[in-house]
């Protein structure tokens, strides 16, 4: 079966719902809006890449924790793209998105394709993993719920 037409979401404006500090220059921001845009590799400094495993405050992953949740409407940004012009992560993609309603229905629509690739370098198999590889205790409640 040949995969859907790439369907094209109209940009909204980017609203800021909230901002939670993560260490000490760091902060997780939940939005909403946007263009629906999507990375198709791992940036250089990816969480989800093995490599840059604490390179990353624990209580950013600790935050976002809710994106790898079972039907979890939320998704796991790519830091570099910023609040202005925000991206769906490509690790994410790649690793962590699986249960996540908003990417389910998403690639169902046509909205995310198959062209995310990785890049050579090892990734975490999940969210769990990768929040344990950068500093977040295994058993924190945050985690219990992810895959």
């Amino acid at each position: 079966m040949s995969p859907a037409p790439k369907a094209k979401r109209a940009r909204t404006e980017v609203n800021i719902t909230r901002i939670r500090p993560a260490g000490e220059r760091e902060q997780v921001v939940t939005l909403t809006g946007g263009s629906g845009a999507y990375r198709r590799k791992p940036c250089g400094p990816c969480p989800w890449v093995v490599e840059n495993a604490g390179d990353f405050p624990a209580e950013a992953f600790v935050h976002s924790a809710g994106t790898a949740h079972d039907l979890s409407t939320h998704r796991f940004a790519c830091h570099e793209s910023g609040v202005g012009n925000p991206a769906t992560c490509a690790g994410f993609l790649l690793r962590g998105a699986d249960h996540n309603l908003a990417v389910r229905l998403d690639r169902m629509h046509g909205r995310i394709q198959n062209d995310v690739q990785e890049d050579g370098r090892a990734l975490f198999e999940g969210y769990r993993e990768m929040a344990i590889a950068h500093g977040v205790d295994p058993d924190h409640p945050a985690l219990k719920e992810c895959r």
